[in-house]
């Protein structure tokens, strides 16, 4: 069983460094083997990498891509983890633009993981950019297809995908809508394994969504995605749930959040169990 994370970390935002810290001790909490990460700063001579922040003093390996420069350094997606890492590579998505990055980054975990590969995504976000989306998770397809290895081992796809599971391109994901006259169907590992309920990652519950009033509240948009189950229980979602919900404390006495949004945690199995072991 691999324990992912998926988070957007929300860059610099707020009191970056306190939260930086809350999201650290709310991972070891949790003990994921692998989590994916939107919104990374890198400022070099002020924000050094928060991936490396998070990956380096637990011993774990990362990688980053940058998908936007701005304010003297970059933001982009990045993946720790306690496997080795492989192989990696990046994709720009459509309508990624200079001042608005749109990217996808595609990590090999090795070792235990035999050969698993991850993405992360990150989606554009304003809400009448359904289309832009829908042409953005087909792109994620293709990636994901050019890293099928054949083998059926599975493959994650994971982040913050600015769009509620009634939306088309979500909808087309999990294989209940089609675009460019195809259907896929992975498997939204909420809609699977999570507790019934709504499964909010960006709700009127966190103080720091008040800063984007503008977008609607209390919608889940961030996903773990796997491919279908093999008939060897591979890709089986065994749990999922919110997490790094809970606020701690401020210096200024104020609420603090990890991020403005939540993370979603899934256990997923990527092995065939031997014989006696549950997965």
């Amino acid at each position: 069983m691999v324990r992912f994370v998926s988070l957007n970390l929300w860059g610099e935002n707020g009191p970056w460094q306190e939260r930086l810290a809350l999201a650290g001790a709310g991972l070891d909490r949790l003990q994921p083997d692998v989590v994916a990460l939107q919104e990374v700063r890198d400022v070099p001579g002020r924000v050094d990498n928060q991936a490396a922040r998070l990956a380096e003093p637990r011993g774990w390996q990362h990688r980053f891509a940058a998908t936007t420069a701005w304010g003297g350094g970059h933001e982009g997606l990045a993946v720790i983890s306690r496997f080795p890492i492989g192989a990696h590579d990046f994709r720009s998505l459509p309508h990624s633009t200079e001042t608005e990055g749109r990217g996808v980054l595609s990590v090999r975990l090795d070792g235990e993981a035999g050969g698993v590969w991850v993405h992360t995504a990150h989606l554009s976000y304003r809400l009448n950019e359904g289309v832009k989306r829908e042409e953005q998770v087909q792109a994620l397809d293709q990636v994901i297809a050019a890293h099928d290895d054949g083998q059926g081992t599975p493959q994650l796809l994971m982040g913050d995908f600015n769009a509620g599971p009634e939306h088309d391109e979500i909808r087309w994901l999990v294989g209940q809508h089609t675009l460019g006259g195809r259907r896929v169907a992975y498997q939204d590992a909420w809609a699977v394994a999570g507790d019934g309920g709504p499964g909010l990652t960006w709700a009127r519950s966190n103080d720091y969504t008040a800063a984007m009033y503008w977008l609607r509240q209390d919608r889940r948009l961030d996903y773990v995605f796997v491919t279908p189950v093999r008939r060897d229980r591979r890709g089986t979602v065994h749990a999922a749930a919110v997490a790094l919900h809970e606020p701690g404390r401020a210096a200024s006495g104020d609420r603090l959040f990890a991020s403005d949004h939540y993370a979603i945690v899934a256990d997923v199995q990527v092995r065939v169990p031997a014989a006696g072991e549950a997965g």
